[in-house]
Parts: structure tokens; sequence; C-alpha cells
């Protein structure tokens, strides 16, 4: 057991040594300009690495109206700045007699690491500023014995703990309070990633909450099975986070949210152990602690295991495209392939900008590709009549067994006939699957040239798609104006999940923040203008980011004003306290 344990060990700091920390993803992982303009990607984990991509910076230049120069970066601060720990010297040293000294760090780079997630103002600020505030100490936790006894010397000595996954939070979640003034501790749950159990019988998993989701996927795969859930995160994103933000993946269609896919949650919280005593199938018990559990946000306390259900691996997978003439149209081919019973493991519906950006991302034809391209574009624009202005695509990922497969891209090529669309081939459908991985490093790689972005979600219902789509953008557009921002403001939309009442929606937006004195603020009040026209006109807080403290204000026009009273009684009956003061949702205020 103990060597098991040290390969655990070595295995979590081999793997977090590979993180950049503070950006998105691997070190080995980024975008480069190259002093052609040509832009590229370093490494070899994804399918955009290897090759130059020429249109890249010109689509960008034409989207912002602006001119990005090969020199003209923002230097990121090499020696981050970290406040001073605040010390409880009668915790620490009872910790420091309680666990072994490899538990707990008062490193700042760790410290520094363990206090951010992922939304853009908290990336600026480390890279390229300085953060408020950092969590004083950091702990790493093997087992729910010692996630007991952690909380256990927290309450004793009033100190606030901050429950951390993989560190991909884009809701400000794991931000510290400003109003915190006691000493704060990261619990890092990201050693407890152990299989504890499979029944495959009852197709049921029991996993230890700080296993990442590639990682589950590939213990999983070696037995023949699959959990399913797969966000755009499952690289870095851990059980525990998916679970307390009520997360999706990808291919929900098939395997469900999160919430679909978990039978029972343990949480060990200052007043004990929450969960149900054995994971039920189906059954009416009242209240079940589960469903409080899911999308807690580090509120109650820590998530140690849940069960999980377990499926045997597809028998067939495959992937398809197809573009259609307009917005509108490809909006009606999804309305009306969500009523079929055919709907493949993942369809996305994506616009003419993020159509046009995933061209641009291409590497230039060589030899007989060349003429290959260009039938391909004649037969598009010139036979077909597709406008390069308005057209958009949709991909598609299908799971399941051969006969279900084949039924679901008959029903594909049929409603795409109907809606005088046109087959793009998996070639696409798969180059459009697994593009959602690696975009998240263009955020970075865009901001040190001076452009500040983002993305954010809603889930809106099929009847008030375009509303919402045009509100963020005319939003955008008046807000750019107003604060004189040079250029045009970016702004694409696709719709990733397709439900029987609605689906998500899944915004990209960025802005040419150069010569902006305070483009953080600017940017930061922008975004929170935008959410508030989306859910003006219909869309809601968000469909699987959570809230934490970006959406706070949104909370009170989205649950009663007795419902939020009763969750904070909740809170103070287990939590009086307030040690896991995190403060996130509506505990903020």
């Amino acid at each position: 057991m103990t060597n098991e344990k040290n390969s655990v060990k070595e295995k979590f700091f081999a793997v977090n040594n590979e993180n950049w920390g503070n950006k998105w993803g691997f070190r080995d992982s980024e975008f480069i300009l190259n002093q052609d303009r040509t832009v590229s990607m370093t490494g070899d984990r994804y399918e955009l690495c290897g090759f130059d991509m020429p249109d890249f910076i010109p689509y960008v230049e034409e989207m912002l109206e602006m001119k990005i120069e090969v020199d003209d970066v923002l230097e990121e601060v090499e020696d981050k700045p970290v406040q001073e720990a605040n010390i409880n010297k009668a915790f620490v040293d009872a910790i420091k007699s309680e666990f072994p000294d490899d538990r707990f760090s008062f490193g700042a780079e760790e410290r520094l690491m363990h206090s951010q997630g992922q939304t853009t103002d908290e990336v600026y600020k480390v890279v390229f500023a300085k953060l408020d505030r950092a969590t004083d100490m950091v702990f790493y936790i093997e087992s729910e014995d010692e996630a007991q006894k952690l909380i256990k010397l927290a309450l004793e000595h009033d100190v606030c703990l901050i429950p951390y996954g993989g560190g991909t939070s884009v809701s400000n979640a794991l931000q510290v309070p400003e109003i915190e003034d006691r000493m704060v501790v990261a619990v890092d749950t990201r050693r407890m990633d152990a299989i504890l159990s499979i029944d495959e019988e009852n197709r049921r998993v029991v996993v230890e909450a700080g296993i990442t989701g590639s990682v589950l996927e590939e213990l999983l795969e070696a037995k023949g099975l699959t959990v399913g859930h797969e966000p755009d995160s499952i690289e870095l994103s851990t059980l525990g986070g998916w679970i307390s933000t009520n997360a999706s993946g990808m291919k929900k269609n098939r395997y469900g949210n999160i919430e679909d896919i978990v039978e029972n949650v343990t949480m060990i919280t200052p007043n004990g152990i929450v969960e149900q005593i054995e994971p039920i199938t189906r059954a009416s018990i009242g209240v079940s602690p589960r469903n409080i559990l899911i999308g807690s946000e580090g509120n109650f306390g820590i998530i140690t295991k849940a069960t999980l259900k377990v499926y045997a691996l597809p028998e067939a997978s495959d992937f398809n495209s197809a573009l259609f003439h307009d917005w509108e149209t490809g909006v009606a081919f999804m309305y009306e392939l969500s009523k079929t019973g055919a709907v493949p493991a993942s369809a996305r519906l994506m616009d003419n900008a993020q159509f046009r950006f995933g061209q641009a991302l291409n590497a230039k034809a060589t030899g007989l590709k060349v003429w290959v391209k260009k039938l391909e574009k004649f037969v598009v624009l010139n036979v077909k009549k597709f406008d390069p202005y308005k057209m958009v695509v949709t991909s598609f990922k299908l799971e399941g067994s051969r006969d279900e497969v084949a039924f679901q891209q008959k029903t594909i090529k049929r409603l795409t006939k109907k809606y005088n669309g046109m087959i793009g081939g998996s070639e696409n459908g798969k180059k459009g699957y697994n593009l959602t991985f690696a975009i998240a490093y263009i955020r970075d790689f865009m901001t040190r040239y001076h452009i500040v972005g983002e993305t954010m979600e809603t889930s809106v219902p099929w009847s008030k798609i375009n509303e919402v789509c045009d509100a963020a953008r005319d939003r955008l557009t008046e807000l750019h104006k107003k604060h004189n921002i040079p250029g045009k403001p970016y702004l694409s939309y696709r719709v990733p999940q397709i439900y029987h009442t609605g689906v998500c929606i899944y915004f990209m937006f960025a802005i040419n923040v150069k010569g902006i004195s305070n483009p953080i603020e600017v940017f930061t009040s922008m975004e929170h203008a935008m959410r508030d026209a989306i859910m003006e006109n219909g869309g809601s807080i968000s469909h699987h980011h959570g809230v934490g403290k970006l959406r706070k204000d949104f909370m009170k026009g989205t649950i009663s004003p007795a419902s939020i009273d009763w969750l904070k009684k909740i809170k103070t009956s287990h939590d009086p306290k307030n040690i896991f003061g995190v403060r996130n949702n509506i505990f903020a205020d």
C-alpha cells in the first residue's frame, strides 16, 4: 500500500510539473507567432501541433480591425509578487505535529497557483501584474481520514479552507475573498486520484474526487469501460470539480451531464460526513443529499469520492460534419435533429465567425492538396452557392452500436439534404471536435499581443436563441464604442449542446486593449454587462461553468428569496464558523 501511495504522489508531482501553473494547460503546448507572421503550436499533444498556420493572424486582424506586430508584446512578470502569508501559529504547529512534511507547503509559487482559476482577469493579473490575494498555505490531502483531521484542526483554530481540484474554474470560484482575515488554506485533492472499486455487473465505479478526467478514462479504457464525461477541460479538471460546478461534457447526449452520471457523493463537512449510505439506482427518499452537493462550489466541505455510472466502450465510433447556408438554417436543422431520437453523442453548430476561425487554423495546402482544396472551394461556393460570410458548420461525434451509429449518420444526411446543406465528412467533423481541446491556449497567446478575450455560456429556450445572440452582440458593440476601444470587438458563438426545451450557447469574445489604461477593469465590466443582456433576453446565468464570484450578482434573479434563505440556513447549520469560507454563489455576501 505504501508503494502504491508513493507511486500516486510521484505521478501527481510529475503531472503538476508538466502544467503551466498560472496559465492554461501544459508547458510543452503553446501558440507562438513566427517572424514570417505564421502561427504554430509547440509540442505534439494536439492535432494543431507541428505545422504553420498562415491565415491565423490575417483572420484576427480582419475581425478586430487591428495590426499585430511580432515584437510588440506584453512581457510576463518573472518574479511574481505574493504577499506575506498570514500565519495562524497554533494551527501550523498542530499541522506539523499531525502530518508528514510533504502534505503542506508555504512556497510562494504553490500558494499563487492555488489562489486562481482560469478566468481572464485572474490569469492577466498573475502573468502581467499582481494577484490581489493569495492563500497562506497549500495542503495536499491523501485520504478521507486526513480530510477529517484537517477540518477538525481548522475548526479548533478558526482557519478558512478552500477546496482545490484542477484549477480550471472560470468563475473566480478559487479567489480568496477580500473580506477574509483568517489564515486561508487551499486543500488540493489531486493526490486522491484512485479508482476504489469497479462493479461491472451493476455498471458502477467508485472514484476518488481528485482524479482528472483523462486519467479516469485512461484507467477505465484499459478495462473496456468509460464514464463518457468529456468536458473541454478533461485533461486538467477533476471529478470533484465537475460535481461542485454541476458540469457538462461534450458527449452528454449519450452519457448525460454530471448530475445524470453521479449516483452518490461523499463530502466531509465540519459537521460530519454527508452522503447516501449506498448508491441508489433510483429511489424516493425525500430530499437527496446528492442533489445538494452537486453545484456546491466549495461552500460546504470537501468532496472526497463519488459513485459513477460506467459503460462498456462503444462498439462503433465515428464523426461527421455538415455545412448550411446561414445561422437560422443551422438552428432549424438542430431543432429538428433534437426531435428525431437519433442525436449523436455530440452535436455542435458553429456560426460563420467560428467556422472561418477554424479555417484560419489550417496548414497551407501543398502538392495535390492544393488542387483538392481548390476543387472543394469551387464546389462549395460556385456549385452549392454558399456565401463564405454567412455559411455555418455543424460537427458530430457518434458513439454506440454499429446500428445506432449507422442510423444517426443516415438521419444527419437526410436532414442535411432537407435543409439544403452539404455533408462535410468525418475528417472535418473530427477536426471540429478535437479543436476544442487546443483552443483554450489561444486566449493566453492573444493576450501577449494586447488582445483580451474570454468565453461565456448560457442555456436558452429554442425560441430565444437569436434574441440572446443579438443581445450579446448589441451590448458588446455598445460598450466597445462607449469605452472608445480601438478597432472592432470580436464575437462568435456556437451551440454545443441541444436539449428537449432549448440549447446551450457558448460565446467567444475579445477586444484590442492596446492603449487602454485599465484593460482588465474595462473588460470585466463589459463581460458583466453582456451577461446582464443575455439574462434579460431569456438566457440563464450559466450552463456548466457555475457561478462562483463572477456571476454572484445574478443569483437574485435566478432563485427566489426563500430559496436563498433556505440554502444559507443549511450552510449555517453544517458550518456555523464558516470554515469553508470561499463565499461562492449566494454565500458571497
